[in-house]
């Protein structure tokens, strides 16, 4: 299948399921990545969560209130609960616990975009895949692909896990089942992917002009820190910001993140593959 623009897809899926296969035959990838996912999808929320709704540590619901004032008046008023506990765990899950959604993909993908492209070279497979039919352009998104996939999945097994802990929890006390909320909707399906897409852009960028995968891990450290925290800000804001804003911060994200693809798509080269 051959797009307008040329690409044949089907050769851009066979090189992200190429990629996908090592990764599930990883295990030394797996396990960290599940360990990542559950302690900051599971462990943490579920910790605090039931501490202030079931346990109802006076200390910490108190410590917790305290903390709502500083929430902007638009996230104040969509705060839902019958009792101080409910309310306190209602901030929590939908405003609090947002970081996770932001911090897990790119780590993982981060990690992953690294060493996709010099990790080739290094396996000795640069080569092949520099004389396979693909174009470097199908080559260059087969990677993003499968640099993408892994963070993302991991945040929607994650993100459905939290979802049925915080309804379970904290559903009680604000008359039923409430989350995901529709700003968490936008954002796990609107806001963060193309962040994701612009921090990979830059990372398989670094992956193919640096000589060694230890190189590419620290630049992409480098790289993906700031990302973090740009993506966690607008995150956040589209969380609390009602009516448009969050449809208008993924939209510039989305344009920023295509522009940066454009660049990118350049950096991957069959001399570059090949280690010349």
């Amino acid at each position: 299948m051959t797009g307008s623009s040329g690409i044949r897809w089907s050769r851009v899926v066979t090189v992200a399921k190429t990629d996908l296969k090592q990764l599930i035959q990883a295990k030394d990838f797996w396990a960290p990545m599940i360990f990542l996912g559950g302690f900051f999808f599971v462990i943490i929320p579920g910790v605090l969560l039931l501490t202030v709704t079931q346990i109802g540590s006076v200390e910490v619901v108190s410590q917790v209130s305290d903390t709502l004032a500083v929430l902007p008046d638009s996230a104040q008023a969509q705060i839902e609960g019958q009792s101080p506990q409910g309310q306190t765990g209602y901030a929590l899950a939908v405003f609090l616990f947002a970081p996770m959604a932001i911090v897990v993909p790119l780590t993982i993908s981060t990690a992953v975009g690294a060493s996709t492209i010099v990790g080739e070279r290094e396996r000795g497979t640069g080569e092949f895949l520099a004389h396979c039919p693909a174009s470097t352009t199908e080559i260059y998104l087969g990677k993003l692909g499968a640099s993408v996939l892994p963070g993302y999945c991991t945040v929607l097994v994650g993100f459905g896990l939290y979802s049925l802990l915080v309804n379970v929890l904290v559903g009680p006390d604000v008359g039923g089942w409430f989350f995901p909320t529709a700003q968490w909707w936008i954002m796990i399906g609107w806001v963060l992917p193309p962040f994701l897409v612009l921090c990979l852009s830059i990372v398989l960028r670094l992956s193919a002009r640096v000589s060694s995968t230890a190189a590419a891990q620290q630049a992409s450290g480098l790289v993906s820190l700031p990302l973090i925290g740009i993506a966690y800000s607008q995150a956040t804001g589209s969380l609390f910001g009602a009516g448009y804003l969050p449809w208008i911060i993924g939209f510039l994200a989305w344009i920023i993140a295509l522009l940066s693809l454009t660049r990118g798509v350049r950096s991957v080269t069959r001399s570059r593959l090949l280690g010349v």
